[in-house]
């Protein structure tokens, strides 16, 4: 519980649960209102594409980012050539893959609030001369803001808990994309009481996140 391997783990796992949720709320939230608010040739595919990976097992969304991102991929080989960006088997894999796990929560959850909240203060605010984006920042964004916590708290915690996608995207190294769970899954195969103390672990991280947060934020208080 002391060594430095799992505090190594333990704290790359809140570095890159933190940077995907961040990830998925500047993608996220724009997305949520479109599929909310806007009406697109297509939109029923792109919800469909959103909410994807609540169903695909991690494994295989792993499988798919190599496939688009790898060296050899889609679209990786083009950032490889042109960038010398290479994000297989990096920390920065280990953001993308969480965010590709994670964000499905967060849009679902702005998108729901959203659907909620009454367009009407939205509309009074472009006949007062406001642009889109003023109304949406200025009205939009402070009356959805407890649901967009929310589902901020859930995708830090999917996030925080991602494995399949992770070790098959951005692999198993130590310092650079090891996280807690991997490390249980390494442990668990040496040493089975090490795995359960580091379990105990991210369940503690976990359930001080949620208690703490979610319940304040759903609430708005």
């Amino acid at each position: 519980m002391t060594s430095a391997e799992v505090w190594q783990a333990l704290r790359l796992s809140l570095l890159t649960a933190t940077a995907a949720t961040g990830v998925s709320l500047v993608l996220g939230v724009p997305l949520a209102w479109l599929l909310a608010r806007t009406d697109f040739p297509g939109r029923r595919l792109v919800r469909a594409l959103v909410t994807l990976p609540l169903v695909l097992p991690p494994v295989v969304g792993g499988v798919a980012l190599l496939l688009a991102l790898g060296r050899n991929g889609v679209v990786g080989k083009w950032l490889d050539a042109w960038f010398g960006i290479t994000l297989p088997f990096t920390t920065a894999g280990v953001v993308i893959a969480e965010a590709f796990v994670a964000m499905p929560f967060l849009v679902i959850s702005v998108e729901g609030t959203l659907r909620a909240a009454d367009p009407r203060f939205e509309e009074a605010a472009a006949t007062l001369g406001a642009s889109r984006f003023t109304a949406f920042r200025r009205v939009t964004l402070p009356l959805i803001a407890p649901g967009v916590a929310a589902g901020a708290v859930l995708a830090w915690a999917r996030a925080l808990g991602e494995f399949g996608a992770t070790i098959t995207f951005a692999g198993n190294f130590p310092g650079r994309t090891q996280t807690m769970p991997l490390a249980v899954y390494l442990a668990l195969q040496n040493d089975p009481e090490a795995a359960i103390s580091l379990s105990l672990v991210l369940l503690a991280v976990s359930i001080a996140v949620l208690a703490g947060l979610r319940d304040r934020w759903l609430t708005g208080t």
